[in-house]
């Protein structure tokens, strides 16, 4: 029988996790990739520059609207490409493309002592004027592999940067 609602109530609390993606836009016209720099009331690296993202959130599981039955399963397809170009435009104001290139993942644990997954990606950037969250986000920067290397950055920003423009320079 399929699930009537989302609960917490049969798992595992030692299984538990954030799930975060991340997301390096990529501007084909000159080579560069968005960046912006975090709020200084962010509780997970205020004050550096980072690139979208978000949590995957309950609400976005609608169990009464899956895209697919797999059997007794409710799926949820293309989950993690909602979510990204969803924050692409709630945090920055713009469209990307929902073609996502697989970057690297990294477990972590946050101050507040939640355990978080995060898995990255590349995409590349559509249209829209950049436009940072108010409250989120205090600037942005487009960069290159040697401009990011003048801004405060969470660790692995710059060679994510770096990876996204090599993936698509390359195609």
């Amino acid at each position: 029988m399929p699930a009537e609602k989302i609960s917490l109530k049969n798992a595992k609390e030692n299984k538990l996790f954030y799930f975060v993606a991340n997301v390096v836009v990529y501007r084909e016209s000159d080579g560069r990739c968005l960046i912006l720099k975090r709020d200084e009331r962010e509780k997970v690296h205020p004050g550096k520059y980072g690139v979208i993202g978000g949590k995957l959130e309950w609400k976005q599981f609608d169990v009464e609207k899956p895209t697919r039955m797999n059997g007794d399963v409710l799926d949820f397809e293309n989950a993690v490409e909602d979510l990204l170009v969803r924050e692409a435009k709630e945090e920055a104001g713009i469209e990307i493309d929902r073609n996502l290139k697989y970057l690297n993942s990294v477990a972590f644990v946050r101050p507040d002592e939640t355990p978080s997954v995060l898995i990255k990606f590349a995409a590349k950037y559509k249209n829209g004027e950049v436009r940072p969250e108010p409250g989120g986000f205090a600037d942005y920067a487009w960069v290159n592999t040697e401009e990011i290397k003048n801004y405060s950055c969470i660790a692995g920003i710059p060679e994510e940067v770096s990876v996204a423009i090599s993936l698509f320079k390359s195609v």
